[in-house]
C-alpha cells in the first residue's frame, strides 16, 4: 500500500552516493519523544508496522512537564510527572536512545552523537527547545540553593515548594526572560500560587511579590490578560513589565535586572527567587539547514512541512510555529501533521490538513483557582471548548487540568488518539451564547 510513496529516492540517490551510507534507513524518523514525537510515532508505526518508524530520544525518563507547576506549588507530587520512556515508547517504533549531533537533509540523514548515521524517507522533527541557563550569569551555580529555585528543571521543581513553604518573608522575586519559552504562563502561575501560600503561612504582610517580565504586558493575549493584571493588581502583586535578569550574586542574594525599555540596570535584593530561564532552539537546529533565521525548524504555520524539505515535518517547541509553545497546542498540531504525512505515505492526494493556531495556557491563580485560556496564537482570537466565559475563576478548570488532563495526555496523547479539543468544541457549539461566539 506504501510502495508507491517512496517519491524522493530516484531524485536523491546521486546526493546520497557522495554522503556517508546510513547504518539504518526508516521509512519515518522522528527526533525526539516529548508528547509530539511520541503522538506521531505512536500513529505511524501503527500504520506502518515494525521496522519502519525509528524514534531518536536520549533520554530514559518521560516527564509530563505541566504538572510541574503543581509540583512546585505543593500541589501534587514530583513522581506523578515521571514514568519511564520504555514504558510510553509505541512498541512498533524502534527506540534510538541516542542524541542527534547533525541534520542532513540533503541526504536524508541525521548523525548522532556516537557518529553514526540514519537514514529516513520521512523526517519528523520534535525536539523540544533547549533551556539556556549559562545565559543568566550565576543561575546555575545558584539553582537550587538558599531560595534560588526553577519549575523548569526536574531537579529544582522538586525545591520549590519546600523554599516557599521556608519563607519567612522579605522580597520574593520571580522572572519571565527575553526569549520565546515553553508554557509561557508558567511565569505567572507558580507567583499566584507562592503568593497565596504566603497569606495562608501568615507571612504576606512581611513579603514582597514582584514579578519582573521581559514582556510589555502580564499575558500575551489581552482577553485573558486583562483579568489576570487585575488578579495581580488585587492580590498586591508588583509586575514590572520589559524587565530582564541578567545575573544573579548568590553570595550576597542580589539579582541584577534590566529595563530593556530604558536599558537602565537595577539590583534586587531577594530572599526567595524563582527563574525562568532563556530558552531557543536546540543547537543542532539552529546550525542545520532546516533552521530558519532565527534557528526554528522552518516550517509551513499551516500544514507543518518544512518549506524547502517536503519530506520533512516539524511540530512543538522547536518549530516555527507562531503559537504558544505548550502540549495542549502540540495536540493539535500533532493531527494536522498526521493527516498530512499519512496521505505522502499512501501516495494520496488530499485537502491538505489546515492547522489553526490552537493552543491553551491554564491560569492557575491559586490551590482552586483556574482561568482556562483557549485562543489561537495567530489570531489572539479565544478558541474556547465550553459554552461559557472561560475567563472566569472555577474550581471546576482547576479540578480539569489537575486531574483530567493529565489522564488524557499518558493514555490519548502519548498513543496519538487525542488529536485536541476540536471536535469536542464543535459538538458544544450550539450552546454557547451569541455575545461569546
Amino acid at each position: 500500500m506504501f510502495a508507491a510513496t517512496r517519491f524522493r529516492a530516484a531524485s536523491t540517490l546521486a546526493a546520497r552516493s557522495y554522503a556517508t551510507q546510513a547504518a539504518k534507513n526508516f521509512r519515518v524518523v522522528v527526533v525526539g519523544a516529548g508528547p509530539g514525537g511520541l503522538s506521531v510515532s505512536s500513529t505511524l508505526s501503527n500504520l506502518l508496522g515494525k521496522d519502519q518508524v525509528a524514534v531518536i530520544e536520549p533520554s530514559d525518563k518521560h516527564y509530563y512537564q505541566p504538572l510541574w507547576t503543581y509540583v512546585g506549588g505543593g500541589l501534587k507530587y514530583f513522581k506523578e510527572s515521571e514514568r519511564a520512556m520504555g514504558s510510553v515508547m509505541p512498541s512498533n517504533a524502534e527506540w534510538i536512545q541516542d542524541r542527534v549531533t547533525k541534520l542532513d537533509p540533503d541526504n536524508n540523514q541525521v548523525e548522532l552523537s556516537n557518529g553514526e548515521k540514519v537514514g529516513y524517507d520521512y523526517l519528523v522533527v520534535a525536539a523540544g527547545i533547549q533551556i539556556n541557563w549559562d545565559q543568566v550569569k550565576g543561575l546555575k551555580e545558584a539553582l537550587g540553593k538558599d531560595g534560588v529555585t526553577s519549575n523548569y528543571s526536574s531537579e529544582s521543581v522538586q525545591k520549590t515548594y519546600p523554599f516557599i513553604q521556608d519563607f519567612k518573608g522579605g522580597n520574593a522575586v520571580f522572572t519571565f526572560p527575553n526569549t520565546p519559552l515553553k508554557c509561557p504562563g508558567a511565569p505567572t502561575k507558580i507567583t499566584f500560587l507562592a503568593e497565596e501560600a504566603f497569606r495562608l503561612n501568615g507571612v504576606r504582610d512581611k513579603t514582597n511579590v514582584i514579578y519582573n517580565t521581559s514582556l510589555g504586558k502580564i499575558f500575551g493575549v489581552d482577553h485573558y490578560g486583562q483579568v489576570l493584571q487585575r488578579l495581580a493588581d488585587e492580590r498586591g502583586i508588583q509586575v514590572n513589565f520589559q524587565t530582564e535578569l541578567l545575573e544573579i550574586d548568590s553570595a550576597n542574594k542580589e539579582a541584577t535586572f534590566r529595563n530593556n525599555a530604558t536599558q537602565a540596570i537595577h539590583k534586587q535584593p531577594y530572599d526567595f527567587l524563582h527563574v525562568a530561564p532563556p530558552q531557543g532552539p536546540p543547537t543542532f537546529i539552529k546550525e542545520s539547514k532546516l533552521a530558519d533565521a532565527a534557528g526554528w525548524v522552518d516550517v509551513s504555520k499551516e500544514t507543518l512541512r518544512h518549506n524547502k524539505y517536503p519530506n520533512v515535518y516539524a511540530l512543538g517547541d522547536c518549530s516555527s510555529l507562531p503559537t504558544s509553545k505548550t502540549a495542549a497546542a502540540i495536540t493539535g498540531e500533532s493531527g494536522v501533521l498526521k493527516t498530512n504525512l499519512i496521505a505522502d505515505l499512501k501516495g494520496e492526494k488530499i485537502e491538505k490538513a489546515v492547522y489553526d493556531g490552537y493552543t491553551s495556557c491554564p491560569l492557575i491563580v491559586g490551590r482552586e483557582q483556574l482561568i482556562l485560556a483557549e485562543f489561537s496564537g495567530y489570531t489572539g482570537k479565544p478558541l474556547e471548548t465550553f459554552p461559557v466565559d472561560q475567563r472566569e475563576i472555577t474550581s471546576v478548570g482547576q479540578f480539569l487540568n489537575k486531574e483530567v488532563i493529565p489522564s488524557i495526555y499518558w493514555s490519548g496523547l502519548l498513543s496519538g488518539s487525542w488529536v485536541g479539543p476540536s471536535k469536542v468544541r464543535n459538538a458544544l457549539k450550539f450552546l454557547r451564547p451569541a455575545n461569546l461566539a
